[in-house]
């Protein structure tokens, strides 16, 4: 579960996304969580991680990373994942070649450590997220399925997540439900220390 959240990458996560999406589920006004639209398309609570995934057009770079990692049937099973799921524009932003590299089959492994750093075991919403970091007396950490730590924050107005290299992301879609977990749409991908 989370038990914290480390210095993997520092993304940023808008409190006012995470709190409105907390504040629906709370207060269980459907309309936060319902078929958000994520790239262009709906993503059902009936449908796994994957199948919703390859729906969205946001997307494209990181179901191709999860299929050549051989974790699509991972991210299909039981579960339940909470996933931070950085989108194509995440990805641009990384140097260039690091995706190509990234995809060589002779990076399997390092491929296999980056996305599941993005990956958490047990669903996690915005209001448990929120709910560590005032338990924590401003940060939590939480574990990653990958060697990663995450940290969280309140900073001002934004939720802070932090990897263990510094980077910042920020979470632009909160509490997208999965069959299989939930989805927190970043803005820029998670590294592995080293």
């Amino acid at each position: 579960m989370f038990k914290r959240l480390s210095t993997l990458a520092a993304v940023t996560i808008s409190t006012a996304a995470f709190a409105t999406a907390a504040y629906a589920d709370h207060h269980g006004d459907k309309k936060m969580s319902d078929n958000p639209m994520v790239g262009g398309a709906k993503m059902y609570a009936s449908k796994t991680i994957v199948e919703n995934a390859v729906n969205s057009a946001d997307h494209q770079t990181l179901v191709t990373a999860v299929t050549e990692a051989g974790l699509a049937e991972t991210l299909s099973g039981e579960g339940p994942f909470t996933v931070f799921a950085p989108t194509d524009d995440a990805f641009a932003k990384l140097p260039e070649g690091t995706v190509e590299t990234l995809l060589m089959d002779e990076n399997l492994a390092t491929l296999q450590g980056v996305l599941t750093c993005h990956v958490v075991s047990g669903t996690v919403m915005a209001e448990a997220v929120i709910g560590l970091i005032e338990a924590g007396g401003g940060s939590a950490e939480i574990d990653t399925l990958g060697t990663c730590t995450l940290t969280a924050a309140l900073d001002g107005g934004n939720v802070t997540i932090t990897d263990e290299n510094g980077n910042v992301a920020t979470v632009t879609i909160a509490d997208v439900k999965q069959s299989n977990g939930v989805i927190h749409v970043i803005d820029t991908v998670l590294l592995p220390a080293g």
